[in-house]
C-alpha cells in the first residue's frame, strides 16, 4: 500500500510552514550527502546516531568491534548526532518514502497542534524514537550492533503517524494498491493504513531481536515503534477531544 493523499479531514487553518521546512531541510541535506561521493560513509559514521557513542558519551574513530569505523569525527557533544541523524538518509528510496509520508500526514498534525508546538513535537518524537532504538540495541543486540550508525527521519515521522491516527481516525487515505504488475487507487481508512503499518513495524521489530535477516538487518524498526507510540500517546493526552470534522480535500498533503 502506497499512500497518495488524505480526505475527510478538517480544512487547514494555516499554511504548514514547519512541515514544508522540515521536508526542504531533509532534501537539502540529502543533496549535500550526494555531493560527498566516496566520503559519504565517513559522514554517516560521523553524524549518524551510534548507540555505543550515545551510551558511553564517546566519539568512535578507527575500528570498533570488528567494524571498519571511519575517521570522521562527530559533533561535540556527541549527543548532537541525535539531531543530525534525523536529517540524513541512506538513499533515494529512503528519503522518498519518508518525505511522502511526512507530506501527506504532517500538515494535518501541524494544523491541529500549531506550528511551534508541532516543531517541538517532531524533534522530541525523533529523540524518543532514537532512544528506543538505542535501548533495544544495547539490551538485545551485540557489541557490533551498538556500533552501527542509524540515520533517517523515520522515527520522527512515525510520531507524526501515531498522532495522526488518534487525531483523524475517520480520515480516508487515497492509496495505491498493487497486485503483481497491476495497481489501482482506492480509499482506505486511516485506521487500516496506519494500523497495518504499525503492526508490520512491531513484528519486524520482534524479528530483529533474532540474528539479522534480509528483512530486518540495518533497519531501526524499534525507532518506528517507539516514535509511533509516543505520537499516539501525546495525541491521546492532549488532542483526543478535538473535533475532526468531515471535510474532503485534495492532495495538498
Amino acid at each position: 500500500m502506497l499512500p497518495l493523499g488524505d480526505e475527510n479531514v478538517p480544512p487547514a487553518r494555516s499554511f504548514p510552514i514547519v512541515n514544508i521546512a522540515i521536508i526542504v531541510v531533509n532534501i537539502l541535506a540529502f543533496i549535500y550527502e550526494l555531493s560527498l561521493g566516496a566520503n559519504l560513509d565517513n559522514f554517516i559514521t560521523g553524524y549518524g546516531t551510534v548507540p555505543y557513542e550515545i551510551i558511553h558519551n564517546t566519539d568512535l574513530v578507527g575500528s570498533f568491534a570488528g567494524l571498519p569505523f571511519m575517521e570522521t569525527p562527530g559533533p561535540s557533544p556527541i549527543y548532537l548526532t541525535l539531531l543530525t541523524s534525523m536529517f540524513m538518509h541512506g538513499g533515494f528510496a529512503h528519503i522518498g518514502f519518508n518525505m511522502l509520508y511526512l507530506f501527506i500526514f504532517g500538515d494535518n498534525v501541524e494544523d491541529r497542534m500549531g506550528s511551534a508546538v508541532y516543531a517541538f513535537f517532531y524533534l522530541i518524537g525523533g529523540f524518543v524514537a532514537s532512544f528506543t532504538h538505542i535501548i533495544v540495541t544495547i539490551v538485545a543486540g551485540s557489541l557490533a550492533d551498538s556500533g552501527v550508525p542509524s540515520v533517517g527521519a523515520s522515527g520522527a515521522i512515525a510520531a507524526v503517524l501515531g498522532a495522526y491516527l488518534v487525531m483523524f481516525p475517520k480520515a480516508q487515505i487515497r492509496t495505491l494498491l498493487t497486485l503483481g504488475y497491476f495497481g489501482y487507487i482506492t480509499r482506505v481508512s486511516a485506521l487500516i493504513v496506519l494500523g497495518i503499518w504499525f503492526v508490520l513495524q512491531f513484528f519486524n521489530g520482534l524479528a530483529s531481536l533474532t540474528p539479522n535477516t534480509a528483512q530486518t538487518g540495518g533497519v531501526a524498526v524499534w525507532a518506528h515503534v517507539g516514535g509511533f507510540a509516543f505520537g499516539a500517546l501525546i495525541a491521546l493526552l492532549f488532542y483526543r477531544g478535538s473535533s475532526q470534522g468531515s471535510y474532503d480535500r485534495q492532495s495538498y498533503q
